[in-house]
């Protein structure tokens, strides 16, 4: 489960893009929502869209990795689908903040590989956020607040990328995640072969 995470404008969404168009073996985790569904939007690829009564059922049985409540909906990471997919070698890529983060950590350790990314400056992040064009001024400064809270966190995680120039942080992204992979344990069907060699 390779998490990345970043305050607002500092690259995140764009590296994650970049990574799942390069990459066939990584897949970005489907959240389950309690938030109906709008319009262009598939069910299991976009979301999971499900009612309060089976989001409900599902935390009853321990069934999210994390959950939470944002704007009025619920939002969660199921458990059983991504541990079946995982056996299978499939590689998650998580879009979450470090509140998500370490509810995965605490659930599952040996899994999780987590990298921050951080801007280069703090007037580079208030330039990004402000040449978006989408945002007033009090949103703007909303999100420099919040990127500041994002920012102390930065040492709750295993890697910190700092987005100067977008191609050279989604190389040093890569060469994390296919570090990660070369991992002993994280090689599925290594015993066997290994058996084999000794055999």
């Amino acid at each position: 489960m390779f998490i990345l995470s970043s305050p607002s404008g500092a690259g995140k969404t764009t590296i994650s893009r970049m990574l799942l168009d390069a990459d066939s073996e990584i897949k970005l985790s489907v959240s389950v929502t309690t938030r109906p569904m709008r319009p262009g939007e598939t069910e299991g690829v976009h979301y999971h869209f499900v009612d309060d009564a089976e989001f409900d059922r599902m935390v009853g049985v321990d069934d999210f990795y994390e959950w939470a409540h944002v704007f009025g909906h619920r939002y969660g990471t199921p458990k059983g689908r991504i541990r079946g997919a995982l056996k299978q070698g499939q590689d998650f890529l998580f879009d979450i903040d470090w509140q998500g983060t370490q509810q995965l950590f605490q659930k599952d350790q040996q899994d999780v590989v987590r990298v921050f990314i951080l801007p280069p400056s703090i007037e580079e992040l208030r330039r990004r956020l402000e040449s978006r064009g989408t945002d007033s001024p009090e949103v703007i400064e909303g999100r420099m607040e919040r990127a500041r809270a994002e920012i102390s966190h930065w040492d709750a995680y295993d890697y910190v990328v700092i987005n100067d120039d977008v191609d050279a942080c989604f190389a040093k992204v890569a060469e994390i995640l296919h570090a990660e992979r070369m991992k002993r344990q994280r090689q599925t069907g290594l015993i066997p072969f290994v058996r084999e060699l000794m055999g």
